[in-house]
């Protein structure tokens, strides 16, 4: 292997940018790691550089352990998106600068620059200043440096990304031709997935500092393994599905499957991707060659240039839940993406508001990962009540969980752990114990910088621990649920939502948890007397369409509008509704990135003795 990754691992100031990473890129090979901005990409690259010390893991260029050798020994050449020429240097000083610090005589010099100018298409120009050539004619200049002393392996660090959308096309086919003529091995890092697929043998993609998938472009479009590379990589329809013995079933329809994962077992429920151009329109059902969706109304149209991009709107269907296009808040139809050729819209015309029927041509599973809990325990016996119910509802929520024991001495966690395993019992999707020295919130901290999680579940007082509660909500994106007396899976939940953006987040993620345990819910508001009607009809508006999106998931949802003091109005509902769980939302987080929950919700938590959901929403959080 050219290029061998071993578990590079990178932390900065505790946080985990690169999470135990390992890759082999074969000789000769154009390998693209992409990703999203702070998905750890670039810290990987200039880690294989030796511009980034690692913190654990190994790095081996054609065999060679380069770990802990210095940069200027690495036979790597890295090319910087913004070019980084020295100004006072000309074209070919600069080119030839590598060359000069490494003692190589003029006359190769000048010939290695000679060949590099006129591989990247600058004949004629080493005399000018950088200043003196546009920002792709630098590019040229900056991978002829990289080249120049002939590396073994070629970084390049999202090259074309400060470049207009012409001059990249154009550079994309140049980097590409030359790389095939050096046929030296590189490595280029990017968030551009055109450019990706244009250029790579082969794709890894990275999100949180882990590498999720690798394989050749066209086969991560276009049979993932992941719901985030499902989405990641171009447009898709995601929806949650049903597997059958020969394939996978969404709402009514059948569809089989040419290859059947050997994921695949059972009769669990399952991620069914297909992408726009996979979806077939017809005026007539009859006349659908594939397995119909159902008649849906255009709701967009979008001219593309040699294609047409069609949104369309179908109702909702039974037992199947909408991941992509994601719900909309207030929506009551599921959304599909499609696309089709000039030739096929001028056959069937179609505007919005206009009804078609749909067919899919293919389609491919994913495993349905359902949620991802942690369950924090120090053996308590509120702990145990919080480890009991987080264990009945991952149980319900088809939920991979980890159980993490703290605040014992080795050996008792280990018994501990163990008797809790038990205890919880059989059918988690995933099950995982793991013991942590020191103290809560230190092990919480390292738990969750090592992988995401959508919920955190716990066992404390809030009325004692108020302070770590807000921590906790601090770390990361994930939510909490607190439960320090046994109970039972929740049957109806109470929703406690005011009027505005946050709310909705708080709406979907409940409504998605909730539907999983097969509870029913009902959306409180409540108001203050004396205020207006124009409120009140805002606030009926808002709750009318929460109803809307919980059905839309599954879930049995009523709205419910009281008046009167807050806190006293939540705890009576809660009480007489029979509700055996609460969902609220935290504050949005201070401009020092604090949470403070001091008022209404601390108000509430001192009061309330039933498991209480706090949903966690950023600001400028993308709600759909």
């Amino acid at each position: 292997m050219s290029i061998t990754l071993s578990n590079l691992t990178k932390r900065y100031n505790n946080h985990l940018v690169v999470n135990n990473v390992s890759l082999d890129v074969t000789d000769g090979e154009f390998f693209v790691l992409l990703g999203s901005s702070g998905s750890g990409k670039t810290t990987v690259l200039k880690m294989i550089a030796g511009l980034t010390p690692l913190d654990e893991g190994r790095i081996l260029l054609h065999g060679r352990d380069v770990t802990a050798v210095p940069v200027q020994q690495r036979q790597v050449g890295f090319v910087f998106q913004h070019y980084a020429l020295f100004q006072h240097m000309t074209v070919a000083q600069n080119i030839e600068f590598g060359l000069r610090i490494r003692k190589v005589a003029a006359a190769q010099r000048r010939r290695r620059r000679d060949e590099l100018l006129e591989l990247v298409g600058l004949t004629g120009l080493g005399g000018r200043m950088p200043s003196q050539i546009s920002g792709g004619q630098q590019q040229r200049v900056a991978l002829a440096r990289a080249l120049a002393h002939q590396p073994e392996v070629l970084l390049l660090d999202e090259p074309l990304g400060a470049l207009d959308a012409k001059i990249r096309l154009e550079l994309r086919r140049t980097l590409r031709s030359i790389q095939r003529e050096l046929g030296v091995t590189t490595i280029l890092v990017t968030h551009d997935q055109e450019e990706a697929f244009e250029l790579a043998d082969r794709v890894g993609v990275m999100s949180f500092g882990r590498l999720l998938e690798v394989g050749p472009p066209q086969h991560l479009y276009s049979a993932p393994q992941t719901e985030f590379v499902a989405t990641f990589l171009g447009t898709a329809n995601l929806l949650v599905g049903q597997q059958t013995a020969e394939g996978v079933r969404i709402g009514q329809v059948d569809f089989s499957l040419a290859e059947r994962p050997s994921s695949m077992n059972g009769n669990h429920r399952v991620q069914v991707l297909f992408r726009p151009e996979d979806v077939v329109l017809s005026a007539r059902a009859e006349d659908l060659p594939y397995p119909s969706l159902g008649q849906g109304e255009v709701a967009e149209t979008i001219f593309a240039g040699s294609f047409e991009r069609l949104r369309l709107r179908l109702p909702p269907m039974p037992g199947v839940r909408p991941i992509s296009p994601p719900v909309k808040y207030g929506g009551d139809a599921m959304m599909v993406e499609a696309m089709r050729s000039r030739e096929q819209a001028a056959a069937l015309p179609l505007q919005p508001g206009d009804r078609t029927w749909l067919g899919v041509r293919r389609v491919h599973p994913l495993d349905h990962p359902g949620l991802n809990f942690l369950l924090v325990s120090d053996g308590s016996p509120q702990a145990d009540a919080a480890v009991k119910l987080g264990g009945q509802m991952a149980r319900l929520a088809h939920a991979r969980v980890t159980l993490l024991g703290y605040g014992q001495p080795q050996s008792g966690l280990d018994d501990y752990l163990r008797s809790a395993k038990k205890m919880m019992g059989n059918g988690l999707t995933g099950l995982e114990t793991k013991a942590a020295s020191g103290a809560l919130l230190p092990a919480i901290a390292r738990e969750i910088n090592g992988q995401p999680y959508d919920l955190i579940v716990l066992g404390l007082d809030p009325n004692e621990h108020m302070d770590t509660v807000e921590q906790i909500l601090q770390m990361g994106d994930h939510h909490l649920l607190l439960a320090s007396r046994p109970s039972a899976a929740p049957a109806r939940a109470l929703i406690c939502v005011a009027d505005g953006e946050p709310a909705k987040e708080d709406v979907l993620f409940a409504g998605r948890l909730v539907r999983h345990v097969g509870a029913e819910a009902t959306l409180l508001s409540v108001m203050k007397d004396g205020e207006t009607e124009a409120t009140q009809s805002q606030v009926d508006r808002f709750l009318a369409a929460g109803v809307r999106t919980l059905e839309l998931l599954g879930v049995p949802a009523r709205a419910a509008v009281r008046k009167g003091a807050v806190r006293e109005t939540i705890a009576n509902e809660l009480i007489s509704g029979n509700y055996d769980m609460l969902v609220m939302g935290a504050p949005l987080p201070q401009r020092d990135g604090k949470i403070s929950l001091n008022g209404l919700i601390s108000q509430i938590l001192g009061i309330i003795h039933r498991p209480i959901l706090i949903i966690r929403t950023e600001p400028g959080s993308a709600l759909h």
